[in-house]
């Protein structure tokens, strides 16, 4: 009997993978770990595929998992071109824009593998919530500068699996709340829902609070004189702001752990950079909540510094006046993908065609 789900998620030295029954509960999980020996005889990602697909095969084999209780199959989203947020058949389409991606992602394997596991044992295959889900208005895509447009790339998957959580818990549909989520991690993500939809959110590569790891906004004239100083090539100004930003900027870490460590010591500088962090994303969450016009239900935390209880704490007593604070802390991608199928199955959402 075909009952349960196949999880896929490719990273660039592992390939995670877990079996969930329809009712969400786990199964099965492992993570593939991929040597560089292993992965250094390919040209390319994508010629890791076939390999990557069998390695999957032989381990479901050895923990005797039969395929042909697989009911469907969905991978992790790859680096697509700007589409609703939602779950989508695996259709030819999707496979020659995940092949030709302008970058080069392991996740652009997520949905290769799931499809031709899928077609192997005859069920469907999908992708959910990819980086590039893109529901802006109009209005929230205006930057100020003719010629450069406000780009959303968010952790879309992690962000609607917990707007969904929420809405379960308070017995209503995601279609009639409006949430802000902030996804809190190496990268930060503060999204408005408005009515379920992701109307704005600040880009975590490009703009917003600073993070473990990236910069977020910075004084524009200060970054263009940082531009032609001489000092980064363009590809090391990218790397700069993107993971060499944030915490490891001025602490010289992205372990949010580490810094608490630090600040115990009664370090006044590493408290100062701490706070500051928490104050910029309150600030974020507060300028989402004006998209909203002020109408939050809830304000979401998640992500894994939201296990921090004294940043979270921080955030409440500057933004916990817009609307009560829920903390769902860590990201389960695997989790969030499975659900993403059960409510295709379910009837909770239609499953989506890319084009």
């Amino acid at each position: 009997m075909k009952e349960n789900i196949l999880v896929i998620n490719p990273g660039s030295t592992s390939t995670k993978i877990a079996i969930f029954n329809q009712e969400g509960k786990e199964i099965f999980k492992e993570t593939i770990s991929h040597s560089t020996e292993e992965l250094s005889q390919f040209k390319s990602l994508l010629e890791q595929g076939p390999v990557r697909k069998k390695i999957i095969l032989d381990t479901l084999a050895k923990k005797n998992i039969d395929t042909y209780s697989i009911k469907a199959v969905i991978g992790r989203g790859g680096i697509l071109k700007p589409l609703e947020a939602g779950t989508y058949t695996v259709n030819d389409k999707l496979i020659e824009d995940l092949k030709n991606s302008p970058i080069e992602h392991a996740s652009n394997l997520g949905g290769i593998i799931a499809c031709e596991i899928a077609e192997e044992i005859g069920v469907p295959a999908y992708i959910a919530d990819p980086v590039s889900v893109d529901e802006f208005t109009d209005i929230a895509r205006v930057s100020g500068l003719k010629g450069i447009e406000r780009k959303s790339l968010l952790h879309a998957l992690n962000i609607r699996a917990n707007a969904f959580r929420y809405a379960k818990e308070q017995g209503k549909r995601l279609e009639e709340l409006n949430l802000i989520v902030a996804h809190l991690g190496g990268g930060i993500s503060i999204a408005p829902l408005e009515k379920g939809k992701i109307v704005d959110v600040n880009n975590a590569n490009d703009g917003g609070p600073f993070s473990p790891e990236r910069t977020g906004t910075l004084p524009n004239k200060a970054l263009i004189h940082l531009c032609y100083s001489g000092k980064y090539s363009e590809k090391e100004l990218i790397k700069l702001i993107t993971h060499q930003g944030g915490l490891v900027s001025y602490l010289g870490t992205n372990d949010l752990r580490e810094v608490m460590k630090i600040i115990d010591e009664r370090d006044n500088y590493a408290q100062l950079i701490f706070e500051a962090m928490c104050y910029q994303i309150a600030k974020e969450i507060g300028a989402m909540a004006t998209v909203l016009k002020g109408e939050v239900e809830a304000i979401i935390l998640t992500g894994g510094i939201a296990h921090n209880e004294i940043l979270v704490n921080k955030i409440k007593e500057r933004a916990g006046w817009i609307a009560p604070v829920v903390v769902y802390p860590g990201e389960e991608e695997m989790k969030a993908l499975a659900q993403a199928v059960i409510r295709v199955i379910n009837g909770v959402e239609k499953a989506k065609t890319y084009s």
